[in-house]
C-alpha cells in the first residue's frame, strides 16, 4: 500500500471519527520542546495536535504522505502557518527547518511503516534532525497477540449506535509483524465506506534497540501522556527518546 493511500481515503471524515485530543498530550508535548522550541510532527495530518500545539507558543513543523490530509489542515484556523513536507516519514532526515528540539509520532503512526528497514532509517532520520539533547516522542501500542487466535479475526471496533456501525476484518502475519486491517463503516443515509489500514508493529525492546542504533537512548517510558509510570499490563505506552550528546 502506497503511503498516502490511508490518509488519502480516510481525509473527508478523519476528523469526524478522531476528535478529542487529551489536553495532557499537549501539555507534555509543549513541555518536552522547550521554552521558544522546535517541533516536527510526523504523519502530521489534518493538525489535531500540530495546531494546538502550535498554539502553546511551539514552532510547529510538520511532514504527512497524503496530500488530501495536508489540504483539510490548510482549511483550518492558522493552518496555512505550519510547514509541511509532503513526503512518506520514512525520509524525515530529509526535512528542512530543524534543528527540532521535539519529534514526535502519536496515536500508533509510527507503525504505518511498512517494513523494519524504514522504521530504522526513519529514527536514523529523526536522529540527525535532532538537537543536541533533543527528544523524540512515540505514542504506540503494545503488541498484544491474543487478538489474533486465528488468521482473520473480525471484531466490531466501534461506532456502534442506532444509526452507525464499524466492523474490522484483520490478516496477521507473525514472522513480518504485519496487521492488514479492513474498517468497514455502515452508516444510515451514506455510502458503505471501506478504509485500508496497514501496519508494522513492534515490541518496546525492538524500538528501544532501533534508538540505540540511531545514536538515541530511552529517557522515559509512560502508560499515558500524564506520564503515569509504564506497567505490563498497559495497552499503550509513551516512550522518549533522547539524542545522546557527543
Amino acid at each position: 500500500m502506497d503511503a498516502a493511500t490511508y490518509g488519502d481515503k480516510i481525509a473527508d471524515i478523519y476528523d469526524e471519527l478522531f476528535r478529542d485530543v487529551p489536553q495532557a498530550e499537549i501539555e507534555t508535548l509543549a513541555s518536552l520542546a522547550g521554552t521558544n522550541g522546535r517541533a516536527l510532527e510526523l504523519g502530521i495530518g489534518t493538525g489535531r495536535v500540530a495546531l494546538p500545539l502550535a498554539a502553546k507558543g511551539v514552532e510547529v513543523h510538520g511532514i504527512d504522505a497524503s496530500s488530501l490530509m495536508i489540504r483539510k489542515l490548510r482549511e483550518k484556523a492558522d493552518g496555512e502557518r505550519i510547514p509541511v513536507t509532503l513526503d512518506d516519514f520514512a525520509n524525515v532526515g530529509s526535512v528542512q527547518g530543524g534543528p527540532f528540539n521535539l519529534v514526535y509520532c502519536v496515536f500508533n503512526t509510527f507503525f504505518g511503516l511498512l517494513a523494519q528497514e524504514d522504521q530504522v532509517r526513519c529514527f536514523k532520520g529523526v536522529s540527525s534532525i535532532l538537537a543536541k539533547g533533543g527528544v523524540f516522542v512515540l505514542e504506540v501500542f503494545v503488541p498484544d497477540l491474543t487478538r489474533f487466535t486465528t488468521h482473520q479475526p473480525i471484531l466490531v471496533a466501534g461506532g456502534l449506535n442506532e444509526d452507525e456501525v464499524q466492523m474490522e476484518a484483520s490478516r496477521h502475519d507473525i514472522t513480518t509483524q504485519r496487521v492488514s486491517s479492513r474498517t468497514v463503516r455502515i452508516k444510515d443515509g451514506h455510502p458503505v465506506r471501506v478504509y485500508p489500514i496497514e501496519i508494522r508493529y513492534a515490541w518496546p525492546s525492538e524500538l528501544d534497540l532501533m534508538a540505540r542504533l540511531a545514536g538515541m537512548e530511552l529517557k522515559d517510558r509512560w502508560s499515558g501522556w500524564d506520564r503515569r509510570p509504564f506497567h505490563p499490563g498497559a495497552g499503550m505506552y509513551v516512550a522518549v527518546y533522547q539524542r545522546q550528546q557527543v
